[in-house]
C-alpha cells in the first residue's frame, strides 16, 4: 500500500501553497483537478487524490518546509498508532498520511452533531500514548480532534516536539464536563464558536481565569441555550 501514493506526486507537484506574513491561513494559488482539498492551515493544505482517496496529503508552502521536517520527525515517533493517522512517506513538500473519516469537533458544534464521552477516553489515551514515546502532546482544540464512529482521533501532532503545557486539552475537557451538556445538539452559529475562539486565544496566558471565562461565555450563549 505504501507504494500506492506515488500516483499522485505528479499532481502534488502542480499545487502551489502562499503563507502569510501574518500567520493567517495558507492560499492556495494553483490546483490540480485529479486533488481535492480537504483543508487549509497556516502552514500547509491537505489534499486527497482521487485514484488513491485512502491517502491524506499535506501539501506545505516553501517556506514553511522546517515544518514538514517536525512533523515527519513526530509522526515517525508516534509509529502506526490507532489515535493517529498513519504516516505512509514525504515528498518534496508534502507528507503522506493516512485518510481518516469524519467531522471535527469544530463541525459537530456547528452542525448539532452529538460529541459522546468517549471522545474524552479516547484523547487521553492519546495523550498517554504520546508521553510514553517521549512527546509533548499540546495544541488540541476542536479543529484537532476528528469523531468517527463515536471513536475520537487527533489529526495534527505540528506542536509536540514544543515544551510546556498550553492548558488548551485541559480547559476543552472542563469545559465539555460541566457545560456541554447545555449545548448538547444544539446548533451554534458560526460567529458564536469564532468568538469564543477569539477570546480564548487573547486570555490564554499564566492568569487566565477558567471560571470568568466560562461564566463571559453563558452570557454569550443565553440566547441559544434558554
Amino acid at each position: 500500500m505504501e507504494n500506492k501514493w506515488m500516483v499522485a506526486d505528479d499532481a502534488l507537484r502542480k499545487v502551489k501553497i502562499k503563507s502569510t506574513k501574518d500567520n493567517d491561513l495558507i492560499s492556495v494559488t494553483r490546483h490540480s483537478e485529479q486533488l481535492r482539498c480537504l483543508g487549509i492551515g497556516t502552514d500547509a493544505a491537505v489534499f486527497q487524490h482521487i485514484a488513491e482517496p485512502s491517502f491524506a496529503f499535506k501539501v506545505f508552502a516553501d517556506d514553511k518546509l522546517s515544518k514538514m521536517k517536525v512533523e515527519q520527525e513526530v509522526y515517525e515517533k508516534l509509529g502506526n498508532a490507532e489515535f493517529f493517522p498513519i504516516f505512509y512517506g514525504t515528498g518534496s513538500n508534502y507528507l503522506v498520511l493516512s485518510f481518516e473519516p469524519g467531522v471535527t469537533l469544530y463541525d459537530c458544534l456547528l452542525t448539532g452533531i452529538h460529541i459522546p464521552p468517549q471522545v474524552l477516553v479516547d484523547i487521553e489515551a492519546a495523550r498517554t500514548y504520546a508521553f510514553s514515546k517521549g512527546l509533548n502532546p499540546r495544541d488540541i482544540h476542536l479543529k484537532n480532534i476528528l469523531l468517527h464512529e463515536g471513536r475520537a482521533k487527533l489529526l495534527d501532532i505540528s506542536e509536540y516536539l514544543k515544551p510546556g503545557d498550553d492548558r488548551r486539552w485541559e480547559y476543552l475537557k472542563k469545559g465539555y464536563v460541566e457545560y456541554y451538556h447545555l449545548i448538547d445538539r444544539k446548533v451554534i452559529p458560526l460567529w458564536i464558536i469564532e468568538t469564543v475562539r477569539k477570546w480564548f486565544n487573547q486570555a490564554n496566558s499564566s492568569s487566565f481565569d477558567f471560571q470568568e471565562f466560562t461564566n463571559k461565555l453563558i452570557k454569550l450563549f443565553k440566547s441559544i441555550i434558554t
